[in-house]
């Protein structure tokens, strides 16, 4: 934690101190007069837009009239994390022994609900109960933010302002149809909402009424929350033929340059590279078109990834989430643990080291995406285009050796 110091009393008579506390608090006041003042600017333009956008006056007026200036939100809002997440960081804090009991439990208590849910979209019921505790840690925690108040904060700052009006709106019309009050409207900091964590939009477009009590509740009613993150996924083109992969052996001598989301093979394919599961039945031979992810390296577990994989990151754009769904659904369905553990004395790296790298690697003619300081799918495919070049295991997994290569080949 930062803390301001002052030298000694003996360097600053009290008058002193006195005036130099009274300038910096007239200064922190005067900031936050200009920014509640550019704030109710901002409200009074939205209020006729949202008017514009068919939304009663009754709600426009309940919303905006009461809205809260939210600093805190900004400040999350502008927060990035200082280090790179690392896959045995991520996954080992959501994949946990507590978090696959809890499902467990809850799973066989709630087991009719989602039987039916099964039955009628089919959906696993595993997956569900997945998204579950990842999302609200089972409903546990659904964020204590005002949403309305947060979603017109974020539509009065200039960074994402067209993005958050339109979900301030929708949230409105969410009010607008009875499903909820403004005072019960609560969730994260950005937006979402409910025990799946649903986004004002993705509400509107996928949630339903299941319990018919003619309010579509995914803060109160499990039900609904349920059937309509089985909807979300249903409509997201979730596949009942297929799982979300699984965990499997690659070979000595593998070509890890094969690897990556991007590299689609037919499951035949696979098979005769000598890729096997490590536990269960064979993999079965067919033209099903599937990716090889080595999250962790090559010394870490590598999975093979179906088309169902792709629509979890609907929900999520991270793969390292996809992967927790689907490890966690498994696991609460009984499967086993990993049989290859992601490593995790990994060196942590910097976002500011990650954004020198993309640089690095665009200086070399490698296209690593944008210059963000974000370790996806293009950023790890030009790894291993790096790694092609200079003979290393293409894995496409950044350490500190590999970001010392790079910056010595650029200099």
């Amino acid at each position: 934690m930062s803390v301001l110091r002052l030298p000694d009393k003996a360097f600053f008579p009290a008058k002193v101190i006195h005036t130099a506390a009274l300038t910096i608090g007239i200064a922190v006041f005067s900031a936050g007069a200009i920014a509640n003042s550019q704030f109710s600017q901002c409200v009074a333009e939205l209020k006729p837009q949202a008017l514009q956008q068919g939304i009663s006056e009754h709600t426009v007026n309940r919303i905006l009239g009461q809205a809260k200036y939210l600093a805190r939100v900004i400040e999350l809002d502008r927060r990035q994390p200082e280090f790179t997440q690392t896959f045995a960081g991520y996954f080992n804090a959501r994949v946990t022994d507590e978090r696959i009991r809890n499902g467990r439990k809850l799973f066989a208590e709630h087991r009719d609900l989602f039987s039916k849910i099964e039955r009628k979209t089919g959906i696993p019921s595993k997956y569900l109960v997945s998204f579950w505790g990842l999302e609200t840690n089972f409903g546990g925690y659904f964020g204590d933010w005002s949403v309305p108040d947060a979603l017109t904060t974020l539509a009065c700052d200039p960074r994402r302002s067209a993005y958050f009006t339109q979900e301030l709106f929708n949230a409105m019309r969410i009010i607008d149809a009875g499903d909820i009050t403004p005072e019960r409207m609560k969730g994260s900091w950005a937006g979402a909402m409910g025990h799946m964590q649903f986004m004002p939009s993705t509400f509107l477009s996928y949630a339903i009424d299941a319990d018919g009590d003619g309010r579509r509740d995914l803060w109160g009613s499990l039900e609904d929350a349920m059937v309509s993150a089985a909807n979300f996924l249903l409509k997201m083109g979730w596949n009942p033929d297929f799982e979300w992969g699984q965990e499997v052996k690659l070979p000595s001598g593998f070509d890890y340059s094969l690897t990556g989301s991007h590299h689609k093979r037919s499951l035949s394919d696979w098979i005769a590279l000598g890729v096997t599961p490590v536990s269960g039945p064979g993999l079965l031979a067919t033209n099903q078109q599937v990716s090889l992810l080595v999250p962790a390296g090559h010394q870490g577990p590598a999975f093979l990834v179906t088309h169902n994989f792709h629509v979890i990151m609907r929900w999520n754009r991270s793969e390292y989430y996809a992967l927790s769904v689907g490890h966690l659904a498994d696991r609460i369905a009984g499967e086993p643990g990993l049989s290859q553990l992601p490593p995790v004395d990994e060196i942590k790296i910097t976002r500011d080291q990650v954004r020198q790298l993309q640089q690095d690697l665009h200086a070399l003619g490698i296209d690593a995406g944008g210059v963000d300081g974000v370790m996806g799918p293009q950023t790890r495919k030009a790894i291993s285009l790096f790694q092609q070049r200079t003979q290393r295991v293409a894995d496409g997994h950044l350490d500190s050796d590999l970001l010392n290569a790079v910056r010595t080949s650029v200099q």
